[in-house]
């Protein structure tokens, strides 16, 4: 009786005669392999194999499905595949082998498009009814929050704000500033090009101050924040989440968003409108430089024409706005990163998601804003 396992191989005309021998188990699985590796070349080019089992002498699962596949590699290749002296206590295990992956999964059935969309649709609704949920929620707790701050002023954690001023604020002064000027100059280019046309160059100045005054330039700088800031925002929070940091505050007794929201929040809501009105003179800044060079436009000219289309209202209209981007941005940041899980791929997937929402949430509000001063002449 053979103690390693073997397989002869003996070729017989077009017939391939395979004899395995000794125990096909477990725990000969590497030779196992080997064997049926170096025959099966000859197994494809034979025209019949005969599997000749009366030599084996233990047989286990992992030894009877290397058996079967190579049964299934001669009947696969168009061959006839004859497996013969099973022993009895082994035909059993040999025909469950047999039906193992021997059915072909039916195709799936096509879905009905129109349902397909409706599912798509109910997904979305609840999905956005979580996110309001989530928002309302935070909006909530930072209320409490700051209800907390008002009752103990020296609960406010004034040196963890002055940094994030610092952050957020004046280290985002060069870029905000550098950005709105070239909208504003590009915005006065335009006008210049094609008013120049109706003999109309002048209300170029119209159009830059008040598209600056009252959109543009909150719009702008905000959407600028919600790609720095927010994404920063949500990726602090996210690793502190993953690290455990958060559950660490709670179990000392201090509440994560008093001492990590708040203070985020509240430096939002203090530099954009800064940011908002540095980046509107940014704008006309640019735009009075094009006037100058591009039109023809002395800046005594362009300032006192600047000064005869714009007037305090479109200033207010525009600097209102600048805290509650804020506020959206902040919220949507911070929710963000405490939604993120315990995966790298959880942090990237929410710190995008918070910079899309972010933005598409400040345009909507900009929009909410246009119609709602609009409606009171403003």
């Amino acid at each position: 009786m053979n103690s390693q396992p073997l397989l002869l191989a003996t070729p017989s005309g077009d017939t391939l005669k395979l004899r395995p021998e000794g125990p096909w188990i477990a725990a000969h699985v590497s030779t196992l392999e080997a064997l049926a590796g170096s025959v099966g070349a000859d197994v494809g080019r034979s025209r019949a194999v005969t599997l000749d089992m009366s030599g084996v002498s233990a047989l286990d699962t992992l030894g009877a499905w290397i058996l079967e596949k190579l049964s299934r590699k001669a009947a696969a290749s168009g061959e006839q595949a004859a497996v013969v002296g099973v022993a009895d206590h082994f035909t059993g295990l040999m025909d469950e082998v047999r039906q193992v992956n021997r059915h072909t999964p039916a195709p799936a059935a096509a879905a009905n498009p129109v349902l397909s969309r409706l599912g798509e649709l109910g997904k979305a609704t609840f999905s956005a009814r979580e996110d309001i949920a989530i928002f309302l929620q935070m909006l909530g707790a930072l209320f409490v929050s700051v209800w907390g701050v008002l009752r103990r002023p020296r609960s406010l954690r004034l040196t963890s704000l002055v940094y994030q001023l610092n952050r957020i604020g004046v280290q985002a002064i060069p870029i905000v500033a550098l950005i709105t000027f070239l909208i504003g100059a590009i915005i006065a280019q335009q006008g210049f090009f094609h008013f120049r046309r109706f003999g109309a160059e002048s209300y170029t100045v119209d159009m830059v101050g008040i598209l600056v005054l009252r959109e543009l330039g909150v719009l702008v700088v905000a959407i600028m924040v919600a790609g720095r800031s927010g994404s920063a925002y949500t990726a602090e929070l996210g690793s502190m989440k993953m690290r455990e940091e958060i559950d660490a505050l709670s179990t000392m007794g201090l509440d994560p968003v008093e001492v990590l929201i708040l203070p985020r929040v509240a430096a939002l809501v203090i530099a954009l409108p800064i940011l908002a009105f540095i980046g509107s003179i940014a704008a006309l800044y640019g735009g009075g430089l094009v006037a100058q060079f591009y039109g023809d436009m002395g800046p005594a000219i362009y300032i006192a024409r600047l000064h005869e289309a714009i007037s305090v209202t479109h200033f207010e209209v525009g600097i209102l706005k600048a805290p509650f981007m804020a506020l959206v941005i902040g919220i949507v940041a911070c929710s963000e990163g405490l939604r993120v899980k315990g995966s790298a791929e959880s942090l990237g997937r929410q710190t995008t998601t918070s910079v899309v929402k972010s933005i598409f949430l400040v345009i909507v509000l900009d929009g909410l804003f246009a119609i709602f001063f609009a409606s009171i002449g403003m």
